[in-house]
């Protein structure tokens, strides 16, 4: 009987749940990453890949952040310890970049935008967010237009 021996980055895929969402409908200013209060059963159903962020939101509450609308399914193992799918969740930030964050997220028209929910190399489940500001329809319309340019060029090239 023969055993293979995998490696720690080949046992499991890495996560990376991405809102492509967010990149359309605004315009991200300056990014970073967090770390989350997560459950077990949370943290298990992400590394299964079972997350979505496109309709998540962070906001503030008592000096704190939180995300909401982040849809972590149910794991299947998980019994009556289940979790709340679209619980609302705490984000873990510096204190400077926390009153930073809340300064310019008062502002009008400025939100906290969810980007990237991945595994950071030490096995822990982060977050990336922006402070991001809403693009009007005709900056919409610029995106679809260089996209399709984009795309068209790299037609030509094959």
């Amino acid at each position: 009987m023969y055993v293979q021996i995998m490696s720690k980055d080949k046992a499991y895929k890495r996560i990376n749940i991405v809102n492509k969402k967010a990149s359309f409908e605004f315009q991200l200013l300056t990014k970073y990453t967090a770390g989350m209060v997560l459950g077990g059963t949370e943290v298990k159903s992400i590394k299964a890949g079972n997350a979505s962020i496109t309709e998540a939101f962070c906001y503030f509450r008592d000096n704190e952040l939180y995300v909401r609308n982040m849809n972590i399914g149910t794991f299947k193992q998980g019994t009556i310890y289940n979790h709340d799918p679209l619980a609302v969740r705490k984000l873990l930030l510096k204190k400077v970049e926390l009153k930073k964050l809340q300064k310019r997220g008062e502002e009008k028209g400025f939100s906290i935008v969810p980007l990237k929910l991945f595994e950071a190399e030490n096995g822990f489940i982060k977050i990336e967010i922006a402070l991001a500001q809403g693009k009007k329809a005709f900056d919409k319309r610029e995106t679809i237009k260089e996209r399709d340019i984009e795309r068209n060029l790299r037609r030509k090239d094959e």
